[in-house]
Order: C-alpha cells, then sequence, then structure tokens
C-alpha cells in the first residue's frame, strides 16, 4: 500500500501546516524524498485553505482573500532529478475524502477577482455540489447532475531562481502597463500572507517578498486546470532546480474546459496518488518548454452535444482580428442564453458551463478576421430534453426558487 507522505487536518489553518506552501520559490524546502519509480500519496485542503464553507451565502466568495491562494502540498523531491530532466507523473488515483463529501463553484466579485465573464457576472455568487460516488449535483442548480472527473487543478515544480526572476519581471511590466485596473493584470509578489512552507526566520521574510503567486500557470506546470489530468493521467515537467520540487492542490471534483467562472471548478479538498520517473536531460532532447500530458483514459461518457459558436464579435458588435478569447466568451454567452429559455437563471446557466464536462475547442483561427470557438455542451447532464425543436423550448427548470446564491458588494 502507498504511503501516504504528506498529510492535512481540515479542522486546522494551512499556516500550521510546515508541509504545505502558497507561493512559489527555488529556496522552498523539499518536505519529503523519493526516489524514481516510487508512487506516494498526498493530502490537499482546498485551493483556498477552508475559507468557504458549506452553506447557502456567498459573503464568504465575496470576502475570500486571494493573497493567501492556492495552498499547496510539497514540495516534494525526488532523488536525481537535475535541471534539464523531465519529471515524468503518473496520476495514479485520485478521490474525496470521506468527512468531506461536497465542494463549491462561485463567481467572484468584479472588485475581488472577478472571471471570465466578469462583467455580466459581476458580483460574488457560489453554488455547493455534494458528492454521491462519482456523481454530484446541487441544491442551487435544480435538474441537472453528471459524473466527476476528479483532476488537481494546479501541479508543477519549483521554478529556478532565473526563472523566478523572469516571471516577476514580465508580469510586473504588464501591471505597469495599467497599474490601477480591476481586477488586476497579474498578481505580484504579496508577503504578509505568503507561507514559505518549512522556511524560517529571515530566509522566510526574504523569499515571501519576491516568490511568485500560484493564479497562473506559467513553464513550469502550475495552475493549468487542465480537466483531463485524472487517473490514468501522465505528465512531463521540466525540472528547472535539484530534486525538482513537485507541488500539488487545487483539487477539483469537475470542471469545464476553460474553468470560465475563475472559481469555476467544483472546489474541493483531497488526496492524490502519483508516481513519478525520469528521463534524464529530457528538455533538450524532446525541446521541451511547458509541460506536456497524456490524458486520462477515464473520462464521464457522454457523446451526444450541443455545440454552441462563437466568433471574435464581441457584446457592442466591435470586429476583432482572429481573437479566439472573444470567440469562446461569445460561444458561453451563447449557451448561457440558451439555458435561460428552459427555465433556468443567467447565475445557474454560468454555473452549469463552469462544473460540467463541456469542451471547449478553438474550431478556426485561419478565417480572417473571424476566428471562431465552440463550447461543447453534453446533453445527458439534464434530465430534460434540450434539443431545439418546432415547439420552441418549455420551461422545465424554476430557477427563482433555488437560484445560485448572491452576496453584493459592500
Amino acid at each position: 500500500m502507498a504511503e501516504t507522505i504528506i498529510k492535512v487536518d481540515l479542522s486546522k489553518s494551512a499556516y500550521e501546516n510546515d508541509m504545505i506552501h502558497n507561493r512559489w520559490h527555488p529556496d522552498i524546502p523539499m518536505v519529503s524524498m523519493v526516489k524514481p519509480g516510487d508512487d506516494f500519496k498526498i493530502e490537499c485542503v482546498d485551493w483556498t485553505g477552508g475559507q468557504i464553507s458549506n452553506n447557502d451565502s456567498a459573503d464568504d466568495v465575496r470576502d475570500v482573500d486571494l493573497s493567501k491562494v492556492h495552498f499547496l502540498s510539497g514540495p516534494v523531491g525526488v532523488e536525481g532529478a537535475e535541471p534539464g530532466d523531465l519529471l515524468v507523473v503518473d496520476i495514479l488515483d485520485i478521490g474525496t475524502f470521506e468527512e468531506s463529501q461536497w465542494g463549491f463553484n462561485g463567481f467572484f466579485s468584479k472588485q475581488n477577482g472577478g472571471g471570465f465573464l466578469t462583467e455580466h457576472f459581476p458580483e460574488a455568487q457560489k453554488s455547493i455540489w455534494d458528492f454521491n460516488g462519482m456523481f454530484t449535483k446541487s441544491r442551487h442548480v435544480p435538474r441537472v447532475e453528471f459524473a466527476g472527473l476528479i483532476h488537481p487543478g494546479l501541479i508543477g515544480c519549483l521554478p529556478s531562481r532565473e526563472m523566478l526572476n523572469e516571471w516577476n519581471t514580465r508580469e510586473k511590466a504588464l501591471v505597469d502597463t495599467d497599474p490601477h485596473r480591476v481586477p488586476e493584470l497579474a498578481t505580484l509578489p504579496y508577503a504578509e500572507t505568503a507561507h514559505m512552507g518549512r522556511m524560517t526566520g529571515e530566509a522566510a521574510k526574504a523569499a515571501a517578498a519576491e516568490g511568485a503567486r500560484t493564479v497562473p500557470p506559467r513553464e513550469h506546470g502550475g495552475n493549468c486546470d487542465i480537466k483531463d489530468l485524472s487517473r490514468g493521467a501522465k505528465v512531463y515537467f521540466p525540472v528547472y532546480v535539484k530534486d525538482a520540487g513537485l507541488s500539488v492542490g487545487d483539487l477539483h471534483f469537475s470542471q469545464g474546459d476553460g474553468e470560465i467562472t475563475f472559481c469555476g471548478a467544483i472546489e474541493m479538498a483531497g488526496w492524490i496518488h502519483l508516481r513519478v520517473n525520469l528521463i534524464k536531460g529530457g528538455i533538450e532532447k524532446y525541446g521541451i518548454k511547458n509541460p506536456i500530458f497524456k490524458p486520462s483514459p477515464i473520462t464521464p461518457k457522454y457523446d451526444d452535444y450541443l455545440i454552441f459558436e462563437g466568433i471574435s464579435v464581441d457584446e457592442g458588435g466591435k470586429q476583432h482580428y482572429l481573437d479566439v478569447h472573444i470567440a469562446y466568451r461569445q460561444a458561453c454567452l451563447n449557451a448561457i442564453e440558451y439555458l435561460t429559455k428552459f427555465g433556468y437563471t443567467r447565475a445557474q446557466a454560468y454555473t452549469i458551463l463552469g462544473v460540467a464536462p463541456v469542451q471547449g475547442h478553438i474550431s478556426g483561427v485561419v478565417d480572417i478576421p473571424n476566428a471562431c470557438a465552440t463550447l461543447w455542451l453534453p446533453t445527458d447532464i439534464f434530465d430534460f430534453d434540450l434539443q431545439p425543436n418546432a415547439n420552441g423550448p418549455k420551461i422545465e427548470v424554476d430557477g427563482s426558487s433555488a437560484d445560485v446564491p448572491l452576496s453584493p458588494d459592500l
């Protein structure tokens, strides 16, 4: 039986656990050492460190301290790993805690994080999702149930000193182009809420002041939010420091492509079972700049979809040139509008697109001036017929009787 090398206590603050950290820095000490070929289990708190509760108020989502996230378990050192190698990580299994059979999804206030559709959903909202084995449903989003594909939203290796400096330089330059933007263009180092694992004293203070925030994906992996990194997936991570320094967290019970609500998956605490190996000199051998992966062979079997198209013309009718971000936003907005015809509120529809196993595709990037993006909505997650027909849509859901809780900005 695989050993659990990192354990968490959900009743305690993540700051009390020195096997957890919430910044990226090359000097964070390894909390455990493993060998190539070893398999082991790691426990993880939810990405906010327990800031969100199982209730019917979105106050905690509105007031969440995003400077604290993400809380990651690790780093785990791999004997013999050196800069230039590839760390091969097999996700053997992943699951929920018996005592924590629920997760949450939320829209952050535009004043505190925002999200993909923050101009349309500017205030905080939250839905709670209950787990029943491999399935989930929510009291806030009626007549929807689907199989989850549990995966880590965030997994990666420690950066080198040179890479950390590059991240901070380029992200600061971006913020400087519009320093007062809401939401901000990037999350820069912030020492006050940093948790540097087993670092102590002046070294911890110095590292906290320059440690990279965990919000975006970067060259080392990080917060990639790839829903198909589930049991059976294999990931090849570039190694940038001695022993690699593998960390993981931000577990999701389910997520749609793009994690469009930002707090966009069904967020959860849980555990993950990994195996590691090394490809010596693999970065140069394979020309690797960012991680590559093989997806899980296990996916929810949904093979009937409604596909919504979007093009790079924004909500105001302005033409953009091959802009896939705008095209995917339009595909999502088109799907939301469609779901409201069956009785869902716009917030419920947005939630569904964030948490259900929808697929997002870049369908065309050559036909100037419009890029084409598509959102694939599985119809079998609904307990009624969602297909268009000659009689028109029928109201199937009384969305107003169980809407997604909203907490206005203070």
